[in-house]
């Protein structure tokens, strides 16, 4: 049984016909224990939700029918489809891509203020 799932997306260089960084496409289940293993993967050129809808649509055919809990960035449209797919699962931003949008978004000599007052918050 998976408790939650963390979808992470990274680029890596790889090298085809030419040298070019691709979107790696990672969804790690987490069971109860706390043992994580990959449940799917694929690479395409970039992060879209049309991906991420195929590798859910992809974990559900395969077998698993529930998740408590997803963990993602905040790719436009991933709560709509999580939704959609596991209707019972809820859904958790990822708070390293939060404390990364806020230090985008405040100026430099405010940021560590804010941030020990973001971490205290959780």
């Amino acid at each position: 049984m998976i408790s939650s799932s963390a979808f992470i997306s990274t680029y890596v260089p790889l090298r085809r016909e030419t040298f070019e960084r691709e979107a790696v496409y990672i969804v790690i289940g987490i069971k109860p224990n706390g043992h994580k293993e990959v449940i799917d993967y694929c690479i395409a050129p970039n992060e879209n939700i049309e991906v991420w809808t195929e590798l859910l649509q992809s974990m559900k055919s395969r077998g698993l029918e529930q998740v408590e809990l997803f963990l993602s960035d905040g790719v436009v449209g991933m709560k709509t489809v999580l939704e959609q797919t596991y209707p019972k699962a809820h859904f958790q931003r990822c708070l390293v891509h939060v404390m990364r949008n806020i230090c985008a978004k405040v100026r430099v000599d405010d940021r560590e203020t804010i941030m020990n007052e973001f971490k205290q918050a959780k």
